[in-house]
């Protein structure tokens, strides 16, 4: 497993990409592979909400889990292990975006807020939006119990992003329930990329909150404009 993710679907002066356990959340060890400034990054305080934070000046860190911004020269990012990172850049406005999506943040429909603010603040259109979705846990790995999966499919409609487990459990797939989500904003299929890769099966190359429990430590998704 190579130590960053780079999805092909962003064009242009983007820099975007996922972190494998190599570098994970280490600051230090992502500054010197990438050759960039400490200070040049900037990852919110996260606390499974459903806030977005428009970042313009100050770089001291806020409590969000997305974050948004057209600041050019700096990464902003997320933290992860489990949850869905996803990527956003809208190429027209010259907008990036970063979101951390638990359950708990999809049910709170994260990425509809997101793409909602960058067409507040930035005058962005969903048509115009690129989205990538890291490394998640994906599908089988991911059972719930109905409350939960009442609660994504009340934020996001009938789908094919769940099945039923065994006694009275479902299985459910976070990032396919984001991209319906994202899909009903009016961002464009072919717009969309998703890695295939769980990180509750590929443990040696992720880290997986529900594999290792409590001592897990964190890989990241970034986004930058050159």
């Amino acid at each position: 497993m190579e130590e960053l993710i780079c999805p092909d679907i962003f064009h242009g002066h983007i820099k975007a990409f996922f972190t494998t356990r190599v570098l994970g959340a280490d600051i230090r060890k992502i500054c010197s592979f990438l050759s960039i400034k400490k200070e040049d990054i900037f990852l919110p305080v996260q606390r499974h909400t459903s806030k977005v934070f428009v970042l313009k000046t100050d770089m001291e860190p806020a409590v969000a889990d997305a974050v948004i911004t057209n600041r050019k020269g700096i990464l902003i990012g997320v933290q992860v292990a489990d949850c869905v990172p996803i990527l956003l850049y809208d190429r027209r406005k010259s907008v990036i975006g970063a979101v951390h999506a638990g359950w708990r943040g999809t049910a709170d429909q994260i990425i509809k807020k997101t793409i909602n603010k960058m067409g507040e603040s930035f005058f962005s259109l969903p048509e115009n939006i690129t989205l990538a979705l890291g490394p998640s846990i994906r599908w089988n790995c991911y059972v719930v119990d109905k409350e939960v999966k009442d609660t994504v499919c009340d934020a996001t409609g009938d789908g094919t992003y769940f099945r039923k487990h065994s006694n009275g459990k479902y299985r459910i797939d976070l990032a396919s329930a984001n991209v319906q989500q994202a899909l009903s904003t009016g961002v464009l299929k072919e717009h969309i990329w998703m890695s295939n890769d769980c990180t509750y099966c590929n443990p040696h190359a992720y880290y997986s909150y529900r594999y290792e429990k409590n001592s897990c430590g964190r890989q990241c998704g970034f986004i930058g404009i050159l």
